[in-house]
C-alpha cells in the first residue's frame, strides 16, 4: 500500500501537537519521518529559544533508543551531551562512589533547539507564541484529525477532560528549587546535609561545557523551619550556598527564574498518572482523538 492510500485508509491527514516541549517535538519528528505525507503542526506558547529549567539527563540506554528511533537527531543530541559513568553520594561526612551507570546531560534549551531544527528539516510546521486556550478551536482551525496534548505538567487539556483521563495527582511533601552553578561535577552527585531542623539534599550534574544543574530539596516542615518560605530569592540562594559550600568550591548558585517573587521558585513535585490517555471530541462533524503525551500524561521525579 502506498503512503497516499495509507492516509486514506486510516483517515489521518493532519496531526496537531499542542505543546512544543521534548515530547511534542519528538513525536512530531518521528511521525513525520515515518509518514511524510502527513501534515503535522506543533503549536507552542513560548518563543523558539525560551525555556525553563537547566539540564536534562538521559541514560545510555535511552540514548541508544533515540538512535534507533531517529539517528539524525540522536547524533546531534549525543554530540551535545556531557557523559559520565559514576554516581557519588555524600552522607554524614563520607562519600561513596560507584561506576558503570552511564548517564548523559544536555542543556534543555539545546535539546529543544536540536529537536526544533530536526522538525523543520522534515517539514513539520512549528508555530510559536500561540497560547492554546481552547484546544477544540485550535483543532478546528488546523482541521486536525488527531490532537497530541503535550502541554506539560499543568496541562489545561488534561484538566478540561479530567472526567475521561481520570488523573491521579499526588503532591509530594518535599520542596525543591532548580538552580545552576559553574562548578563542574564529574559524577551524578547526591549530597546530604543535616541542619538543626532536618535534612537537605543537593542533586547535581554537569550538562554542558561550563554549567551544572544544582537542585536543592528538603521536606516542607524543614523548609518552613528555616524560614525559606518567607525569604526572597537572593537570601534563599545565599542560604543554600552556605549549606552546600563544601561541594561548590566557591562557585555561586544561579537562578534563571528571577521573575518569580518570594519563595515561588520552591515547588513541590506532583506525581501525575492518568487512568486513560485518550479522549475523543466531535469537531466539525468528525471524531478527533485527543491523546495525552509527556508530562501531561505522567511525570517522573528528577532523581530517577
Amino acid at each position: 500500500m502506498n503512503s497516499h492510500n495509507a492516509t486514506l485508509a486510516d483517515g489521518l491527514r493532519h496531526i496537531l501537537c499542542i505543546g512544543g516541549g521534548p515530547a511534542g517535538l519528538y513525536f512530531a519528528l518521528l511521525m513525520k519521518a515515518r509518514r511524510p505525507e502527513l501534515k503535522i503542526t506543533v503549536v507552542e506558547r513560548n518563543r523558539p529559544f525560551d525555556t525553563f529549567g537547566w539540564g536534562v539527563v538521559l541514560s545510555d540506554q535511552t540514548l541508544a533508543n533515540l538512535a534507533e528511533a531517529d539517528a539524525e537527531s540522536a547524533a546531534l543530541i549525543g554530540a551535545a551531551f556531557n557523559h559520565w559513568d559514576d554516581i557519588e553520594v555524600f552522607f554524614k561526612g563520607r562519600s561513596v562512589r560507584s561506576g558503570g551507570h552511564g548517564f548523559c546531560g544536555i542543556g534543555r534549551k539545546r535539546l529543544l533547539n536540536i529537536l526544533q531544527e530536526r522538525c523543520l528539516a522534515l517539514s513539520v510546521d512549528l508555530v510559536f507564541e500561540t497560547d492554546a486556550t481552547d484546544d477544540q478551536a485550535l483543532a478546528a482551525h488546523y482541521d486536525a484529525d488527531l490532537v497530541i496534548a503535550s502541554d506539560g505538567l499543568n496541562s489545561r487539556i488534561r484538566q478540561r477532560y479530567a472526567d475521561t483521563y481520570q488523573p491521579d495527582i499526588d503532591l509530594r511533601r518535599c520542596r525543591f528549587v532548580w538552580l545552576g552553578t559553574k562548578k563542574m561535577f564529574d559524577a551524578f552527585t547526591f549530597a546530604f546535609e543535616q541542619t538543626e531542623h532536618g535534612w537537605f539534599q543537593a542533586h547535581a550534574y554537569q550538562f554542558d561545557g561550563d554549567t551544572s544543574t544544582f537542585i536543592v530539596e528538603t521536606p516542607e516542615e524543614v523548609w518552613k523551619a528555616h524560614g525559606l518560605d518567607q525569604m526572597e530569592q537572593p537570601e534563599a540562594i545565599a542560604f543554600c550556598e552556605k549549606l552546600f559550600a563544601p561541594y561548590l568550591d566557591g562557585n555561586p548558585l544561579i537562578s534563571n527564574a528571577q521573575h518569580l517573587r518570594g519563595s515561588a521558585n520552591w515547588i513541590r513535585f506532583p506525581r501525575v498518572v492518568c487512568k486513560h490517555w485518550t479522549h475523543r471530541v466531535d469537531i466539525g462533524g468528525k471524531t478527533v482523538p485527543v491523546v495525552l503525551m509527556g508530562d501531561a500524561a505522567h511525570t517522573a521525579h528528577f532523581s530517577i
